[in-house]
């Protein structure tokens, strides 16, 4: 289900002109050996945040530290953790802030 979502929530942005790209690699530098096709994150939206998508009873800390792999891989600061199985999607949401 969470493929699903993930192309409806991309599709809604686009409809709306909001520029966002899916399943983008997350290359892994190990000191000088590179990894291209290391990590995918769900999908990057305006180049600046990624939003990863969940699909599951309840958000657990390793979803969490998914998304804080992410945007230390990225160089990205925002990330936003969204989990469709819940009644009311506010409560499904999780903002992630990478400070350094």
């Amino acid at each position: 289900m969470e493929s699903v979502y993930e192309k409806c929530l991309a599709h809604e942005l686009e409809t709306r002109a909001v520029p966002v790209k899916r399943q983008v690699t997350a290359p892994i530098q190990y000191g000088d050996f590179r990894i291209e096709a290391g990590l995918r994150m769900d999908l990057v939206v305006g180049g600046e945040v990624i939003v990863e998508v969940k699909s599951m009873d309840r958000l657990l800390p390793i979803h969490q530290a998914q998304l804080f792999t992410y945007l230390k891989l990225s160089g990205l600061k925002i990330g936003l953790l969204i989990n469709f199985n819940v009644t009311y999607i506010k409560n499904g949401l999780r903002r992630v802030v990478l400070t350094q």
